[in-house]
């Protein structure tokens, strides 16, 4: 096929691990020629020593890698931060895509794909990862629900401990949004439409994949010592319900 000519790209650099070199080669001559520049990895070991090096604004990562799968690799990113990544599969099994999801992944997806397609969710992936939060109101900077404490102008959430010292939660950008559209409103049961109407905006995101961006939160709120805040409604949603009485 014929690819599109590539401008001098001066934007954000997009990591591209894809074993298949053809694939590669089309999906970084797309994203140069939106303006993006791209850097490509071959197999896990590779692209997670060019990440390293590097410092990627986003990778754009197969899950089924020599070497190191994208999913390993993908769990040795989340440890290291929260850069944005987009999980590519060749397979259409709901489990594999979730499984990814649930470990931090931003989109996904399924081949065979439309590189504009994939174009356009990078964009909209760094968007998300690069807006700033809108300024709150006066007097409305802290929210406080429970032993959690979110700060909107710092866009950070914290837990406080039985000793009342906060440590802060390692949230991604979507899991901030998830919490602190929850806890604007404890105890209000939020649609799933409006989740992700409201926290993951530029998305075309599927409901399921708001699910797992909760069980995510969920999780580390847990392993913060919050117990299970978030409630599940079934049919309706999810709401924020402190444990421990009204918010404070």
């Amino acid at each position: 096929m014929n690819l599109p000519a590539a401008p001098q790209a001066n934007g954000p650099l997009v990591l591209v691990v894809e074993d298949e070199p053809g694939i590669a080669t089309i999906l970084t001559a797309y994203l140069q020629r939106d303006g993006l520049r791209a850097q490509q990895a071959h197999d896990g070991l590779e692209a997670l020593r060019l990440f390293r090096q590097l410092r990627p604004d986003m990778v754009l990562l197969d899950i089924h890698l020599p070497g190191m799968d994208g999913l390993d690799l993908l769990r040795a990113i989340r440890e290291d931060g929260n850069t944005p990544v987009i999980m590519v599969t060749a397979l259409a099994d709901d489990v594999d895509k979730l499984l990814g999801l649930r470990l931090g992944a931003d989109d996904y997806v399924v081949k065979p794909f439309s590189p504009p397609e994939v174009v356009a969710r990078v964009r909209a992936v760094l968007r998300r990862a690069q807006a700033q939060p809108a300024a709150p109101a006066r007097g409305a900077q802290r929210i406080r629900v429970g032993r959690i404490e979110i700060d909107q102008e710092a866009h950070a959430a914290f837990a406080h401990g039985e000793d009342g010292r906060p440590v802060a939660l390692p949230l991604t950008l979507t899991e901030y949004r998830l919490l602190a559209c929850l806890a604007a409103q404890p105890r209000r049961c939020f649609s799933r439409s409006h989740l992700i109407e409201h926290c993951l905006p530029e998305s075309d995101a599927l409901d399921r994949v708001i699910d797992s961006h909760l069980s995510k939160l969920r999780r580390k709120l847990q392993q913060a010592g919050q117990g299970d805040l978030i409630e599940t409604v079934r049919g309706i949603g999810y709401r924020l319900w402190p444990g421990d009485g009204a918010p404070g």
